[in-house]
């Protein structure tokens, strides 16, 4: 039997937001995005279960979809609350590309959340002593790990390098035309997570901030690159209309394979940040 779940509670359990307090706190958050007068004003804890359930008829209020949209930017309330297949975690790469040119392609991925399911972002990062991450709003970093988490992993040493497709300028607004966003969606976004980086920077002491590294470039957009630890890189492709969570996900492994395609991502990362200016 197909397994089926509330698509906002999937979300939820991916950004590790699903307690009622957590859930609270980002609430607000976005509230005060939307309209500060909202702010304090989420559902009941009963209210609630009946969303994450299925049990709710039609959408909630207004107010609460404008804030839900804002929780989950490039989300429809309408998407929110429907039934969606939970994702099969992995496609197997086929032994033509495990024995030819490409044998450092480990994996292949439907989709980012397939990828998300698959690994989560603290399995990803928790012990990392590196990380290069470059793309358009970097929600990986920014909204799927905790703000928590990320400071203990500065203070352990790691370097952390994060590229944003820079919010005031022309390449974003490109992208917000090709995914027919009318809002300012992507640019709101972004300004947000560069935001939340800066804030957490600014707490840190000089030694330790120094280690994270805020960057922005202005040009086409053509694919979402994280590298940990200089060994395994994931890759998406933006691909034409489509919305970034929803384009095919590759894993690479650095393993010095002849022909293989983490050196040619390292070298678009390496480009990238060479070129870009400093938040």
């Amino acid at each position: 039997m197909t397994e089926q779940a509330i698509m906002l509670r999937t979300l939820l359990r991916q950004r590790h937001w699903q307690s009622y307090t957590t859930f609270c706190r980002e609430y607000d958050k976005a509230a005060r995005q939307v309209d500060p007068c909202l702010i304090g004003k989420w559902p009941s804890r009963a209210q609630l279960n009946r969303w994450l359930t299925g049990e709710l008829k039609g959408l909630p209020y207004a107010d609460h979809c404008r804030v839900l949209e804002a929780m989950f930017p490039g989300t429809t309330a309408a998407e929110l609350f429907s039934a969606e297949v939970a994702p099969r975690p992995e496609v197997l790469v086929p032994p033509v590309l495990a024995a030819g040119a490409m044998a450092d392609l480990t994996a292949v991925y439907s989709s980012r959340s397939a990828f998300t399911a698959a690994h989560p972002p603290s399995a990803l990062f928790d012990n990392a002593q590196s990380i290069d991450a470059a793309g358009l709003s970097l929600n990986v970093i920014c909204q799927s790990y905790p703000d928590h988490q990320l400071k203990r992993l500065l203070d352990e040493g790691p370097r952390i390098r994060c590229l944003f497709l820079d919010p005031k300028g022309a390449a974003i607004k490109a992208r917000e035309a090709e995914e027919q966003y009318t809002d300012a969606t992507l640019q709101v976004l972004t300004a947000l997570n560069i935001s939340i980086l800066t804030r957490l920077k600014a707490h840190l002491g000089d030694a330790t901030a120094e280690r994270l590294e805020i960057c922005v470039y202005d040009e086409t957009i053509r694919f979402n690159i994280l590298i940990v630890d200089g060994k395994t890189c994931v890759v998406q492709p933006y691909l034409p209309a489509f919305r970034g969570v929803d384009s095919p996900t590759l894993v690479m492994t650095n393993d010095a394979t002849e022909g293989g395609l983490y050196p040619v991502f390292a070298q678009v990362f390496s480009s990238l940040w060479e070129r870009s200016k400093p938040v």
